[in-house]
């Protein structure tokens, strides 16, 4: 079954390696790749499980590596790809009994909808059901994800910033527990985001410093540390985040 508590999902590291330090997804396909033939062998589902959830979850951020540009020019087909794995993981793990993974698989599904699809409407269920599973059986990251999406919910659609804080201030402390120095300063940039929208103007500016001090500090890829730091720059010359519902 999929591994609850102060440790990353089975199949998790190398994607998160890739995406937010080396940017070397073929590394990160290959071991899973591995993986999933390694469990095949041995007859081990929840193991097949994990390799296709996190090979959907490579989709995933090659995706959106290429920013807004690189998802509006995404085709179809790539998304019913991605969409694919996350269904068969999904079904395997409701199969046998892993509720960890169902919540994993769920917000996987989840981010098909509100990313790539652009639709928070057909979104919103899966996430709402992955947080409640991930609450009560699933590990840190996960429940750190889907805490962090409903937050965006909230900024984007509700337009409640008070919750959005709430979420991802929620999100930030899970990672914080996980202790994974990778995933900070992606949570910290958020939570900042949504507390400047909130009008909590200083305690924005110190949580996007935090952001950039994060990404320094890990090492993370150009994408997210130069991120980080542009949106303190905008920040301090006044500028106030906007979201809009795609």
């Amino acid at each position: 079954m999929t591994r609850a508590g102060p440790a990353l999902p089975v199949g998790a590291a190398p994607v998160l390696d890739a995406a937010f330090v080396t940017g070397d997804f073929d590394a990160a396909d290959a071991a899973l790749a591995a993986d999933l033939a390694t469990a095949r062998a041995a007859g081990d589902r929840a193991g097949e499980a994990a390799a296709l959830h996190w090979q959907a979850m490579a989709l995933h951020y090659r995706a959106i590596d290429g920013g807004a540009a690189g998802l509006a020019e995404l085709p179809p087909s790539a998304i019913e790809a991605e969409a694919a794995l996350f269904a068969q993981a999904l079904e395997l793990r409701r199969a046998i009994g892993d509720r960890a993974g169902v919540a994993e698989s769920l917000f996987g599904t989840g981010l098909v909808h509100q990313v790539l699809r652009g639709d928070w409407d057909a979104a919103m269920p899966y996430f709402r059901e992955a947080l409640a599973e991930a609450d009560a059986h699933g590990d840190l990251y996960t429940r750190s994800e889907a805490y962090r999406h409903v937050g965006f919910f909230h900024l984007v659609v509700t337009e409640d910033a008070a919750a959005a804080v709430e979420h991802l201030r929620r999100s930030l402390d899970l990672r914080a527990e996980l202790g994974d120095p990778r995933l900070l300063a992606s949570a910290s940039l958020s939570l900042g985001q949504a507390l400047l929208v909130a009008g909590r103007r200083e305690e924005g500016l110190a949580a996007l410093r935090d952001a950039v001090d994060r990404a320094a500090a890990a090492g993370l890829r150009a994408s997210w540390a130069d991120g980080a730091a542009d949106w303190l720059r905008r920040a301090e010359a006044g500028e106030t985040p906007s979201f809009t519902r795609r």
